[in-house]
C-alpha cells in the first residue's frame, strides 16, 4: 500500500482536499493521510471546516499559524521535514497557493519524495501577490501537475514543462461545490443564523474581502467601503467579515451603512447557502470567482488581474480593480446578467479528484 500526505494549510486549501480526501475512501490501494499546517488557527477558520466539509480530522496538525512570511514557512518546513522523514510518505500532493504549499513541496522534493500540485499553472502575472511567488515556485520543483483551465496547461508549456507530466483534471474546487450544494436540505439550512436575513431582506448581493493589498491602505479601503455603501442603497450586502477587515477597519475609523450586513466568518455550506442566490457576488477571492461562474452567479472581482481567466472568458466575472468608480459601473453590469444559465466548462463536473487518483494511481506503481 502506498501513503500519500494531502497537505492543507489554510481555509481554501481545505475546500481543495475535500474531495480529493473523500475520494481517496474508496481506494484500497492508498493510505491517503491528510497534514494540516493550520495557517488559519480560529476555529471559525479551521476546524468547522473538517466537520463541514465532511472530512475527518487530520492525522497530523502542525498548528503552524503565527509569524511574518518567512517565519511561518520556515517554521512549516522544519515540521514538514520531521513528519516526512519518521512517516515516509510516498508522494506529497500540494493544492493551491499558500505558504504551505510552497513549504511543503520544497520540503518533500529536498527528501527526494515526489509532489503532485493541484491547481497548477495558474499565473496572476503580479508579483506582488504573495501567492503568485507561491506557485510558481511550487510548480518549479513539483512532479506532477494537475490543472484547471487550457491557461494552466499553456503557462506550464510555456515554462519548460513536459507535456507527459501535465494533466487536465479539472477543478477540485467545482467537486466540492456540487457535493456540498447537494448537502444544502431543509434540516441543514434551518439551524443557521443567516437564514432569517436572508428570507426577510430578499434579493441582495453578497461579498468578500480579505487581500492585504484591499484592506491595509486607509485610502485604498476607504474607497471599496464607499462603493459598496452606495450599491447597498438599492441592493442590501451580506458580508461575513474577515478578521482582518474587521480589524482595519476599526483602526481607520472606516464603517457601512446599514445595509451592508457584516456577521463573523461563516462554514462553507452557510457562505454557500448566501451566495448562491446572490443578485451579484463582490469579492477578491479567487476561489469564489470560480464557484460563482460554475453555478452562474455574477461576480465582480475587486483586484486588477487574476490568475483564473477563464471565468472572464465565460463573462460570468469581471475584474473591476479597485476604484470605487469602477465597482459600481461593473457591479451595474453584472446584475443586468442575474439569472444567465452557468457556462459549461471541460472538467468542471465535479469529477476532478477521480481523475486525479487515476493519474497518481498509476504512478505510484511506477514508481
Amino acid at each position: 500500500m502506498k501513503k500519500v500526505f494531502l497537505v492543507a494549510g489554510a481555509r481554501p486549501n481545505l475546500m481543495k482536499v475535500a474531495p480529493i480526501f473523500r475520494a481517496a475512501r474508496t481506494l484500497e490501494s492508498i493510505e491517503c493521510e491528510m497534514v494540516y499546517t493550520g495557517q488559519h488557527y480560529d476555529r471559525q477558520m479551521s476546524q468547522v471546516f473538517f466537520e463541514d466539509l465532511d472530512i475527518a480530522k487530520p492525522k497530523f496538525n502542525m498548528g503552524k499559524s503565527t509569524g511574518t512570511h518567512a517565519e511561518q514557512t520556515g517554521a512549516i518546513m522544519i515540521a514538514f521535514e520531521r513528519m516526512c522523514m519518521e512517516e515516509k510518505p510516498d508522494l506529497v500532493v500540494v493544492v493551491g497557493d499558500v505558504n504551505s504549499t510552497l513549504a511543503c513541496s520544497i520540503t518533500a522534493r529536498k527528501l527526494h519524495i515526489p509532489v503532485a500540485h493541484v491547481e497548477a499553472g495558474l499565473r496572476s502575472g503580479d508579483m506582488d501577490m504573495p501567492e503568485e511567488i507561491n506557485r510558481m515556485v511550487t510548480d518549479s520543483v513539483s512532479n506532477l501537475f494537475f490543472t484547471t483551465e487550457n491557461h494552466g496547461h499553456e503557462n506550464l508549456l510555456r515554462e519548460g514543462k513536459s507535456a507527459d507530466s501535465i494533466f487536465h483534471v479539472g477543478n477540485v474546487m467545482i467537486d466540492n461545490l456540487f457535493h456540498n450544494v447537494d448537502r444544502l436540505g431543509p434540516e441543514v439550512i434551518e439551524n443557521y443564523e443567516c437564514r432569517e436575513l436572508k428570507e426577510k431582506i430578499g434579493r441582495y448581493g453578497f461579498m468578500t474581502l480579505h487581500r492585504p493589498s484591499n484592506v491595509d491602505c486607509k485610502e485604498v479601503l476607504e474607497g471599496i467601503v464607499a462603493a459598496l455603501n452606495k450599491i447597498s442603497e438599492d441592493l442590501p450586502l451580506l458580508f461575513p467579515i474577515h478578521p482582518r477587515t474587521e480589524k482595519m477597519m476599526q483602526q481607520f475609523g472606516i464603517s457601512f451603512l446599514e445595509n451592508v450586513h457584516t456577521f463573523p466568518p461563516l462554514s462553507f455550506r452557510e457562505s454557500l447557502y448566501l451566495w448562491k442566490d446572490a443578485q451579484v457576488v463582490i469579492t477578491d477571492s479567487g476561489g469564489l470567482q470560480e464557484e460563482t461562474t460554475a453555478l452562474g452567479v455574477p461576480c465582480v472581482t475587486v483586484r486588477e488581474n487574476t490568475e483564473r481567466p477563464v471565468t472572464i472568458e465565460q463573462g460570468t466575472n469581471a475584474l473591476a480593480g479597485i476604484s470605487g468608480e469602477n465597482i459600481l459601473r461593473e457591479v451595474a453590469v453584472a446584475l443586468k446578467k442575474t439569472g444567465n444559465p452557468a457556462p459549461e466548462i471541460e472538467g468542471w463536473d465535479g469529477h476532478a479528484s477521480e481523475r486525479i487518483w487515476q493519474v497518481l494511481i498509476e504512478y505510484l506503481s511506477c514508481n
